[in-house]
């Protein structure tokens, strides 16, 4: 098949989104089928070979702002609209600027789910007019919602259907000021006719996203997020099952060597914002060091960490100092793949409390892929994800007490924690890998391109 991958990029930071697609096609590729991956907006940030490399990011993130603010910049010729379009700029305002937050979008966002009929029009004939420079798809993927404004043009103009991924956009939506916040959730429901298909990466977030905007149950389909495995295991590899689809071996890699570290550790990757819960984390590893039943526990903390996120980190850092525990805890911001692999196969038992119901929680299946037992609260996408991995145990929402006593209990019990570790692993390589994930994709956009009403 000839696919059109659509996804924004984060700039500066990583984003799960970006992780997940650019894993997705490197593995579409390998098997043979012939995809164009586009970045929209920055540039991305990977911790592997970048697959939108050579391809022009379309929707300039200086471009669409400018378009949404002044109409004098709308009618701007195209040279000097042409000025705000390299990546080497977009790279260096990713760096310089604060993450955006959801509050002060709701205008912008509002014109990008018009499409044709937002300020952001110009942007969407720039994309059209270059891919129909490439070969003519056979279907075209957005990997979010929030692209769903593009998909009437795209469909009419390119004479293909169009897939669209659900990726956590309700918390982005409902963090909307109103009138933008009704409005946004109004347009995205009536565009929602534009797509062929909605896939997500749960069912919990699927059935919540049917509710909202009202979808056919026969537009939705499940299919797992997946992770590359290279790097997490000596012995991983892939072979064919005649039918191109890529599986892994049955048996279980050889974990690469690895420093543990001689004190139990407690782990989390992710974001390092309160939307997360790390706050409650520390928290439940203070509770944990005050009981002191689990001798010399140390905290690690890793993950994306911008300008944005720095008050509430130095927040954290006083409260753990007015516990006196700022030195068993470190701080490890933006590590690239090598380290991020390091650093999960040092933990002992990993934990990301969100707060709110993720679409997923790619972290889970990084954890577990390094053999590392989870601990999350019975909310969102969690129990399926414990569920279909077996891989922790489940505990209270928003309740740091909760969370200590669950974590507690697997750090107490090394020979249980062990095996939800091993088990999560076996379950990542068979449900959760890139090459899972592929396969799927590949059943469900051949789906897509065989009915008749695409």
């Amino acid at each position: 098949m000839t696919i059109i991958q659509i996804t924004p990029g984060a700039g500066a930071m990583y984003c799960g989104v970006c992780i997940r697609d650019n894993a997705l096609v490197a593995i579409l590729r390998r098997m043979g089928h012939q995809v164009v991956m586009v970045p929209l907006y920055l540039p991305f940030t990977l911790d592997e070979a970048d697959q939108s490399a050579g391809t022009p990011i379309f929707f300039s993130g200086i471009n669409v702002y400018l378009e949404q603010k002044s109409a004098l910049f709308r009618r701007a010729p195209k040279w000097f609209h042409n000025l705000f379009t390299s990546r080497s700029l977009l790279k260096w305002v990713a760096r310089k600027a604060a993450r955006t937050r959801a509050e002060d979008l709701g205008d912008l966002t509002l014109s990008m789910l018009r499409g044709e009929e937002g300020r952001q029009a110009r942007e969407l004939d720039q994309l059209i007019a270059w891919l129909k420079t490439q070969p003519r798809p056979d279907v075209i993927c957005l990997s979010t919602a929030l692209l769903i404004g593009l998909a009437r043009r795209l469909k009419s103009e390119l004479h293909c259907p169009v897939v669209c991924q659900f990726q956590g956009e309700e918390y982005f939506l409902d963090a909307l000021p109103e009138p933008a916040r009704s409005a946004c959730w109004q347009t995205l429901a009536e565009r929602a006719a534009d797509a062929d298909l909605f896939v997500t990466p749960t069912k919990y977030f699927g059935e919540l996203m049917q509710r909202r905007l009202s979808l056919p149950a026969e537009k939705l389909r499940v299919s797992f997020n997946g992770i590359s495995l290279s790097g997490y295991g000596d012995g991983w590899r892939v072979t064919s099952d005649g039918d191109g689809v890529q599986t892994p071996e049955s048996n279980l890699p050889t974990p690469s060597p690895v420093t543990r570290h001689p004190s139990p550790s407690l782990g989390y990757f992710a974001r390092m914002c309160k939307e997360k819960g790390l706050d409650t984390l520390v928290e439940a590893f203070i509770a944990l060091r005050q009981r002191d039943r689990v001798k010399d526990l140390k905290l690690r903390i890793g993950g994306g960490c911008g300008p944005a996120d720095e008050p509430f980190i130095n927040a954290l850092r006083e409260r753990l100092s007015e516990a006196g525990l700022l030195g068993e805890v470190t701080f490890h911001p933006n590590l690239d793949r090598a380290a991020k692999l390091e650093f999960l196969r040092s933990l002992t038992v990993f934990s990301v409390p969100a707060l709110y119901g993720e679409a997923f929680g790619l972290y889970v299946i990084e954890a577990l892929a390094a053999g590392v037992p989870v601990v999350h609260p019975r909310t969102g996408p969690f129990p399926e994800l414990i569920e279909a991995t077996g891989g922790g145990i489940l505990c209270a929402p928003a309740d740091p007490q909760a969370l200590a006593g669950a974590i507690e209990e697997l750090l107490l019990d090394p020979k249980r924690a062990r095996a939800l570790g091993e088990a999560g692993r076996r379950a990542v390589i068979e449900k959760f890998s890139a090459e899972a994930m592929a396969g799927e994709t590949v059943r469900l956009l051949e789906g897509v391109c065989s009915s008749p009403k695409s």
